[in-house]
Order: C-alpha cells, then sequence, then structure tokens
C-alpha cells in the first residue's frame, strides 16, 4: 500500500465526522437563528461547545484509546472541525460591524476567542481530573 494510499481510513474518518459536524452546526442554525443586525448567540455557543468538547476528547482518546488512530480525526478534526465554525464567525462579525453594530461586532469578535480557549482549557483540565481519580 503506497503512502497516499494508507490515509484512505484517516481521511474517510474527517469526511464522514465533518459532515456530520456541519449538519448539527447547520441544524443548530436553523434551530435558533440570528436575527438580522443580532448578537449571533448560536454560533457563539456552538463554537463554545465544540471547544469544550474538544478539550474533553483530546484528554480522553488520549489516556484511555491512543491506539485507536482513527478517533480523533473523526471526532476531533472531522466532527467537531465541522461544529465548531471560525468562517461564520468572522461572517457575523463582518455583517454587524458594517451593519453599524460597532459595539456588538467588538464584542462579539472578542469574546469569542475567549470563551472558546477559556472552555477548551477548562474542559481538558476536567477531563483529567476525572480521569487521574479513576486510575487512583
Amino acid at each position: 500500500m503506497g503512502p497516499a494510499r494508507a490515509l484512505l481510513p484517516t481521511v474517510a474518518a474527517v469526511s464522514l465526522g465533518g459532515a456530520c459536524g456541519a449538519l448539527a452546526r447547520y441544524a443548530a442554525g436553523a434551530q435558533w437563528p440570528t436575527q438580522a443586525g443580532g448578537f449571533p448567540w448560536t454560533t457563539l455557543l456552538v463554537n463554545t461547545l465544540g471547544c469544550a468538547l474538544i478539550g474533553i476528547l483530546m484528554v480522553t482518546v488520549v489516556a484511555r484509546w491512543p491506539h485507536r488512530r482513527l478517533l480523533r480525526p473523526f471526532w476531533g478534526t472531522g466532527v467537531l472541525g465541522g461544529f465548531t465554525t471560525f468562517s461564520t464567525y468572522a461572517v457575523d462579525v463582518e455583517r454587524l460591524a458594517t451593519g453599524g453594530a460597532i459595539a456588538t461586532a467588538t464584542a462579539y469578535l472578542l469574546l469569542t476567542p475567549v470563551l472558546a480557549i477559556l472552555a477548551a482549557t477548562l474542559a481538558a483540565r476536567a477531563g483529567r481530573r476525572v480521569l487521574d481519580r479513576r486510575v487512583t
């Protein structure tokens, strides 16, 4: 099997996971749409939740299933990469700013990365604590 062919299972896992994550994000946006000029709460929550889940996932997979090589590509890069959305975040900021909602655009611009990093960090720490308690 050549090098490119060896990557096919990983590419398939990322693709399948990405489709699932993107569908989940689309469903969230359809269920809780943002009104024109309104604060994009759904995208903020999706990105924050996705980052928290990535924090938990990475800790858990590395600790519990290090030899399951397709778990991280499927769940992390695929599902959660497809679920979270930097592109929608950027478009939301641009639409708010060009629509005259500069304060809202700025708040959203700053709040999203802060909450995303905080969520991933806290979730990873919580995951490590839970795993450490189970080991001892």
